[in-house]
């Protein structure tokens, strides 16, 4: 059977099929779990996304050349500040316009919570497939906007706002040894270029095992909605950033679809409304419905992401033959 195969050939197949798995089997059968918490079983396939992706995470960094270390600090800068600008400005635009009811039921809470925020792990998984090292090592300044700090900044409810400092050196230090090991030893490097790619099905999956699809219920459309918005406004974005500067050399963008990568919301941003009534009370009323689009814009971003920078590298080849004939004959 030619299941490897079959995978490869969907839009982003070997995150996206794992990770529907994944969400399928929490949805509508999640008591399956149970009967196996605390066995390899539930490390592997429910609970052990995070230990999976650092694993990931380490590997690529083993493959970062130090001569261009710079390069990922170049790119991670380049979609951090496109995915955060874009949020907040669209949110406050909403909010200027809409007040805090916002848009066809979508808050500027909801907004800037979801369109902010975006899911480091996806973001390194499609890197991983479609661009080079440099664009995975990018993931550790993309993950400054893990959690509500930008949202509450942009709200003005700074009163709770922090950066978790802890969290952002606990994120970058697995690429920054592997990147050290990596460079002092080169059959390290050559060990860890498997683990590149191998380790992607491998997180996808207890990554989608958090996922609920009923959600996409209760989100309703304007979840929906919120989802497609963050998908196409920030992906496009991030792409069309990485043409612009495709042609500036020191910046070593070859695969400008990678940018679109971006266009994620992260599973972490469903807490960010709660956290956000926390220090503005006068947002509490509108908490509960945000937090619900936006944990649905967390799934239709995760199902749309893959398939957009896959669109968008398909018409890279078409357009840039050359560029991909390696990849063309294999």
């Amino acid at each position: 059977m030619k299941i490897l195969q079959t995978v490869k050939k969907i839009p982003g197949g070997l995150m996206v099929v794992p990770l529907l798995l994944g969400a399928c089997i929490n949805t509508f059968f999640p008591q399956f779990w149970t009967a196996f918490d605390g066995t390899f079983t539930t490390y592997l396939w429910k609970t052990g996304a995070m230990p999976i992706l650092a694993v990931f995470l380490f590997c690529n960094g083993a493959t970062i050349d130090f001569k261009r270390a710079g390069i990922p600090l170049a790119k991670g800068l380049i979609i951090t500040v496109v995915k955060v600008g874009v949020g907040i400005i669209l949110g406050l635009l909403v909010n200027s316009i809409f007040g805090s009811a916002g848009l066809l039921g979508l808050t500027p809470l909801a907004i800037v919570g979801a369109v902010a925020n975006s899911n480091g792990g996806l973001y390194a998984s499609l890197a991983g497939e479609y661009g080079d090292n440099t664009d995975v090592g990018a993931v550790a300044i993309l993950s400054i906007n893990d959690g509500p700090f930008f949202t509450m900044l942009a709200l003005g409810a700074s009163g709770i706002a922090n950066i978790p400092v802890n969290m952002l050196i606990g994120c970058v230090i697995p690429i920054v040894v592997g990147c050290l090991l990596g460079n002092l030893d080169e059959d390290i490097r050559k060990f860890c270029e498997p683990g590149a790619s191998m380790m992607i099905p491998f997180f996808a999956f207890p990554l989608g095992a958090g996922l609920n699809l009923k959600n996409l219920i209760v989100g309703g459309a304007p979840g929906i909605l919120l989802g497609i918005f963050c998908c196409l406004l920030t992906g496009l974005a991030g792409y069309g950033v990485y043409k612009l500067l495709q042609p500036v050399k020191g910046l070593g963008i070859e695969r400008p679809e990678v940018g679109a990568a971006i266009g994620t919301t992260a599973g972490n941003a469903a807490a960010t409304p709660a956290a956000v009534a926390a220090a503005d009370v006068a947002l509490v009323s509108i908490a509960e419905a945000a937090t619900a689009q936006v944990t649905c814009a967390v799934i239709v971003t995760a199902i749309l992401c893959p398939l957009l920078v896959t669109w968008l590298h398909n018409l890279e080849v078409k357009k840039h033959p050359e560029r991909y004939a390696a990849e063309a004959e294999a």
